[in-house]
Order: C-alpha cells, then structure tokens, then sequence
C-alpha cells in the first residue's frame, strides 16, 4: 500500500516534472553538443597528424615543394595552412587548423611532423 503525506492527493504533484524538464533538457541539450563538437575537434586534429606526417614522408623522399604542399592539405581539414621547411637533415611539416564551430574559439589545432631528408640518410660526415 503506498503512502501518503497529509494533506497530499494525486493532483498537488502536477507540473513539477514539466518544470524539471524544462530546466533539464537544456543542459542535456548543450552537453550532447558540445559532445558532438569535441569529436569532431578531435577529429580535425587527427587529420592534422596525419597531414603532418604525409608532408613530411613527401618532403623527406625530397618531392617538389609544390608536390609536399599538395600532399599535406589533400590530408588536412578545409582551410588548414601548411608550412615545410628544412633543417640541416631535418624536413619540418607544421600543419594548423581552425577547430571546427564558431569562429570566435581562441585556439588552432597544430602539429608538427619532423623526418630525415633522404639525401642524408646513410651519408658518412
């Protein structure tokens, strides 16, 4: 048998799951979407790795500038900049991205790849 509160009948609860709702389903909301956004940051931040390191594989088996460059952006997000450089015997491939969503995000998705220039590999100095 249930209980119940003095003075309490079936109708004096009516409205209050409304009210939480209400309150709730936003917070669920903006917690599912920013959810949905760190996956896809994650994602271009993958994309920037794997740029990165396809840049650099291409640089260091010493491809055309043009070809490196090529190779890194068909790899990165939309919009990403690339940046090859050369060290001694080092090649540097700098991929960075805006991170998906609204414009005014304070931060880039970035990473660098670093190989040995073939040229110099096995070479005795």
């Amino acid at each position: 048998m249930a209980r119940r509160r003095p003075g309490g009948g079936p109708g004096r609860d009516r409205g209050f799951v409304t009210a939480e709702t209400a309150v709730v389903l936003p917070a669920l909301v903006l917690f599912a979407t920013a959810l949905v956004w760190a996956l896809l940051a994650a994602s271009a931040q993958i994309q920037c790795v794997d740029a990165a390191r396809a840049g650099a594989r291409a640089a260091a088996r010493q491809e055309p500038p043009g070809v490196v460059q090529r190779v890194a952006r068909q790899a990165a997000p939309d919009g990403a900049r690339v940046k090859v450089s050369r060290e001694g015997d080092l090649v540097h491939v700098v991929v960075v991205a805006r991170p998906p969503g609204p414009d005014t995000l304070p931060f880039r998705l970035r990473h660098e790849a670093v190989a040995s220039a073939e040229d110099t590999v096995g070479v005795n100095g």
